[in-house]
């Protein structure tokens, strides 16, 4: 009785605490690092305005006098990101300043050629994003210390994603090494943007993972974001796809800065809402003894096993050492998830949570995907003297956007809940797949930037 009496003070103490909160206004709640956070977001910007002005047109000076606000309201809102951004920013201004205007001491420096230039600091983001993998899983299944496992993995995620961070802003800067024709923002092929997909999703999950207080979530989004670490490096391997290029005609503008960013948001908060989809319907099937019932297993072994099926062969004709690898390692986590999914549902979160995080994880991705789409429309326009050409990667992003319209459309006017809405955003899943790489891979087009 005393235990349920101060489990209900605490939740009235925390209620008040809260209303109180919102009463405060909102300038009166920010805290003085908030404060000294803004005062280095507008000094920085308005120094780069300052020093970079002559080069750049009018777009340009006002998406970056439109981003200092916008990050000051990020960090307001979600605490967390202003420590994110302030390493980040500390980290690439060191290696801008180890460089000292030269590629070539990247191979010299020592911070640069094992930590901080762009290839080095993916590289570690790479790494970093498998072990937090690991340490998720380990902690689903640990009978002890379970919560010092998962904290550890989640530490992991922040430093590979403030890696990532990095290497792309570094990435930016040594593009502009190369030549002033060269420059441009790291978002423009399939190695750079699979590296904004990395960590983007990533940065939203933490998000939820901080707002629901629940880390078993992440041992299943991070397989996917295991999945797109794999084909990068893969594809930096095979396609040397991590030499800086210089920018087609058409992608020489400042819509891509805006376009692609916004595409990506989507991108990564679908993947996410798909991992835990599945994670849902773990949990629904935990004591299902039929094979044939497991579905959710066997699709999760399908999609894990789709790159090595692809991307199989070999210069000489077989299956490589590499897709080897990654076919083994996918048959084991599908095994595991077979054999201990009670174990993984018991740790899971309730269906209602879950619920809700496919559904604001879709929410917020589809007014991202519908921005980025209308963002396109108008680049293609400027670029290509159309808006709409019905390119395949056009067609297939619209039927991205019809699904998730759909399932939105069906959530607020039908009360779609459960299994149903579980499974069609899963499927969701292999939808937006293709668009992103499938259409690159088996189709061409305008659009075809990033060729496998």
């Amino acid at each position: 009785m005393n235990a349920v009496t101060g489990t209900r003070n605490e939740t009235l103490e925390q209620a008040s605490a809260d209303a109180i909160s919102l009463n405060v206004g909102y300038f009166a709640r920010r805290t003085w690092f908030d404060w000294l956070f803004a005062l280095l977001v507008v000094a920085g910007g308005l120094f780069a305005f300052t020093r970079y002005a002559d080069s750049m047109d009018v777009y340009e000076k006002g998406i970056l006098l439109a981003a200092i606000p916008s990050v000051i309201w990020l960090g307001w809102f979600w605490r967390p990101l202003q420590a994110l951004m302030l390493v980040v920013a500390g980290l690439s201004l060191a290696a801008v300043f180890s460089y000292q205007g030269s590629l070539e001491r990247a191979e010299t420096v020592f911070w640069l050629k094992y930590f901080l230039s762009s290839q080095s600091a993916i590289l570690w983001m790479s790494m970093l994003f498998f072990m937090a993998t690991v340490f998720y899983w380990i902690g689903v299944f640990a009978k002890g210390r379970a919560d010092g496992i998962e904290l550890v993995a989640s530490r992991l995620v922040w430093v590979a994603i403030t890696m990532a961070l990095t290497g792309t802003m570094v990435r930016w800067y040594e593009s502009y090494l190369l030549g002033a024709d060269v420059g441009h923002i790291p978002v423009s092929n399939l190695y750079e943007v699979f590296v904004l997909f990395c960590w983007m999703t990533a940065a939203f999950y933490l998000y939820f993972e901080a707002q629901y207080k629940t880390r078993s979530l992440g041992a299943f989004v991070m397989l996917v974001i295991s999945a797109a670490v794999g084909f990068l490096l893969w594809y930096t391997v095979v396609r040397q796809a991590h030499e800086i290029q210089p920018l087609v005609p058409a992608l020489k503008s400042w819509w891509m800065k805006l376009h692609v960013p916004a595409n990506f948001i989507g991108y990564g908060t679908f993947a996410l809402a798909a991992m835990v989809a599945f994670a849902y319907l773990i949990k629904q099937q935990a004591t299902e003894t039929r094979w044939y019932k497991l579905a959710p297993l066997w699709l999760l072994g399908i999609v894990l096993c789709f790159e090595p099926l692809v991307f199989r062969r070999s210069a000489s004709g077989g299956m490589s050492d590499y897709w080897a690898v990654y076919f083994g390692v996918s048959a084991l986590v599908v095994a595991g998830i077979l054999l201990g999914r009670k174990q993984i549902a018991a740790k899971l979160p309730s269906f209602e949570i879950l619920d809700d995080v496919m559904y604001k994880s879709i929410a917020v991705g589809f007014a991202f995907f519908t921005i980025a789409t209308v963002l396109g429309a108008l680049w293609a326009a400027e670029a290509w003297g159309g808006y709409w050409s019905w390119d395949p990667k056009e067609t297939w992003a619209l039927i991205v956007w019809l699904n998730y319209a759909a399932w939105l459309h069906m959530r607020l006017m039908k009360g779609l809940r459960g299994t149903v809405a579980a499974w069609w955003a899963l499927a969701g899943l292999a939808v937006t797949t293709f668009a992103f790489i499938g259409v690159n891979m088996f189709l061409s087009g305008l659009h075809s930037y990033g060729t496998l």
